[in-house]
């Protein structure tokens, strides 16, 4: 296996509503597996069970180091309508490292291809936006080659998120969609980020499921942001922000 990595940009914390760990339990455990790069990308507030914005416009205070760990602190927004609305404001925004947009069931109803495609690619136009999560889930079918193509012209990343390839998830499909998005991809030269979407501590860089897929499609190590932490950085740092 050519793939191994010790950068995970998707996780979350109990601050989600729904997941078992604290921050310094995850940035123990990362440390203690030889993880050298964690992102916690909570839930945004309309989430049920969620944080507020305040947590989030205070995540300034939280150390970026704990345990040698280099750690990011982010969100995973929730996409609210068709026009890639997300629930998420500046306020809070302006304190996250790295923002994740993603359409999620409590949030948003599937529409056609032709509203999820449009609700994703509206979503990168927020300057905000690094990160595109999940777009395998088939509850929510596009377009991939608008979509791929919006993210080469806007710099966003697209996800390939391990916790989809549960075969006993709810997001059926995924693989069948993550192939055709990484040849896209590949074809194209637009980088992805790979993420556990972890929910409980043991998740962390598990990356199993998706090393399959990217063997599958022979994927370049270049385009993948987490084989080097720099190339992460580089694309979290792409913001139009004035």
């Amino acid at each position: 296996m050519k793939y191994k990595y010790t950068i995970d940009t998707h996780t979350h914390t109990l601050v989600s509503g729904h997941a078992y760990n604290t921050i310094d339990e995850m940035a123990a455990y990362a440390f203690q597996t030889g993880v050298t790069h964690l992102a916690i990308t909570d839930h945004a507030p309309k989430m049920p069970g969620s944080a507020g914005i305040l947590y989030f416009s205070n995540m300034k205070i939280i150390p970026r180091v704990k345990n040698g760990v280099r750690i990011y602190m982010g969100c995973e927004a929730n996409i609210m309508d068709y026009e890639g609305s997300i629930d998420l404001k500046e306020y809070g925004l302006k304190g996250c490292d790295v923002v994740i947009a993603s359409l999620h069931i409590p949030c948003i109803r599937p529409g056609d291809i032709g509203q999820n495609t449009k609700a994703l690619i509206k979503a990168m136009d927020n300057p905000y936006v690094n990160i595109i999560g999940h777009p395998d889930d088939s509850r929510y079918p596009v377009d991939y080659e608008q979509l791929v193509m919006a993210a080469k012209e806007k710099h966003v990343l697209l996800e390939v998120n391990n916790t989809s390839l549960n075969p006993d998830g709810p997001r059926q499909g995924a693989y069948e969609n993550d192939i055709k998005m990484l040849k896209l991809c590949k074809q194209l030269g637009v980088c992805i980020s790979i993420g556990s979407d972890a929910h409980i501590k043991e998740s962390i860089c598990d990356f199993d499921r998706v090393y399959k897929v990217l063997e599958e499609t022979d994927f370049p190590e270049e385009l993948i942001v987490n084989s080097d932490y720099r190339l992460y950085e580089e694309y979290i740092g792409r913001r139009n922000i004035k």
